[in-house]
């Protein structure tokens, strides 16, 4: 079973300021003349880790990483003003150009294939392969499953933690509710409610239960981040029209792209991946049978190691 490269450090640093008031956080590792491709982290709002780096080979790949607008290293923390989708995909556009990229290989998983998908359809011409894990189609019932009802069947302990800082009588919608918390002036209930967010998420993410997944989305300055921008993006329909990636895939037919989605992700169910399968024939689905929604789990960085070399390979 494959591993994860050594970990490595970048070569470069950037910080591109985009929209006001927005400075982003952009890294390259790897081989400056190698095969371009850019990851797109989860949440939103969950920002990349060094780990991210290495799922890539450092001798074959420009490795290209950024934190999405309001988290990880980027700037102003958890800011939701200009925070939309339209203005995400135009910041991966604009990374592109202002690194002098032709075109590249988009990586994403979770939210990240969701960004990865859309930005595809908008600028196909710019995209030589997609890799996706853990599909999320962004409608309202994959939102609804996980904030509302659902999820909460499966892990019911997990779901009452999540829903002790919502009053009965705002429980209708949960993310209404917490939106109300995360994006208010009470700082100690904002607090309160980012951790129950993403805590809930974490819990959910492995078929293992991750006690570093847990602490790393816990931690306040990843969990507020993580919980304030996913939930304004769940309270705006994440700024897209519905069915809207699906809608679309005639744009995307011809690249090259491999989707890899856990058995038992119970954060974004595989019937996702079967939905976008039967829409795009064109495209390689493996469903890894023991594994939920985290990239870390065994079968699935295999399946994405294995992906990124062979993908590698086919645009030498």
């Amino acid at each position: 079973m494959k591993k994860l490269y050594p970990a490595i450090k970048p070569y470069v640093k950037h910080s591109i300021a985009v929209e006001k008031p927005h400075v982003l956080y952009v890294e390259e590792c790897g081989n400056p003349s190698g095969i371009p491709v850019v990851f797109l982290h989860g949440g939103p709002g969950a920002g990349c880790s060094p780990s991210h780096r290495c799922f890539f080979d450092p001798d074959v790949y420009r490795i290209v990483l950024f934190d999405q607008r309001g988290c990880g290293l980027s700037k102003p923390h958890a800011e939701l003003k200009g925070n939309n989708t339209s203005a995400l995909i135009a910041d991966i556009e604009y990374i592109r150009d202002y690194l002098g990229i032709e075109n590249w290989v988009v990586f994403g998983g979770s939210w990240g294939s969701t960004l990865a998908l859309l930005y595809a359809e908008a600028y196909p011409e710019r995209v030589s392969g997609l890799i996706l894990r853990g599909i999320f189609l962004c409608r309202t019932k994959d939102v609804q499953w996980f904030y509302q009802e659902g999820a909460s069947r499966i892990f019911p302990d997990y779901w009452q933690d999540f829903i002790d800082p919502i009053a009965e009588k705002q429980r209708g919608d949960f993310v209404q509710a917490y939106y109300q918390r995360l994006s208010g002036d009470d700082e100690l209930a904002r607090m309160a409610a980012a951790k129950a967010w993403s805590k809930w998420e974490a819990r959910c993410a492995s078929l293992r239960l991750s006690g570093d997944l847990v602490s790393h989305l816990a931690d306040p300055h990843t969990a507020l981040s993580m919980a304030r921008i996913e939930c304004h993006y769940f309270a705006h329909d994440s700024f897209i029209e519905p069915n809207q990636i699906l809608d679309n895939i005639d744009n995307i037919r011809h690249i090259p792209t491999i989707i890899i989605h856990g058995r038992y992700d119970v954060v974004c169910p595989v019937d996702q991946a079967f939905e976008l399968k039967r829409a795009w024939p064109e495209a390689a689905l493996q469903v890894v049978p023991d594994a939920g929604h985290s990239a870390f789990e065994p079968g699935i960085i295999d399946a994405l190691i294995t992906a990124t070399q062979s993908l590698g390979a086919s645009l030498k």
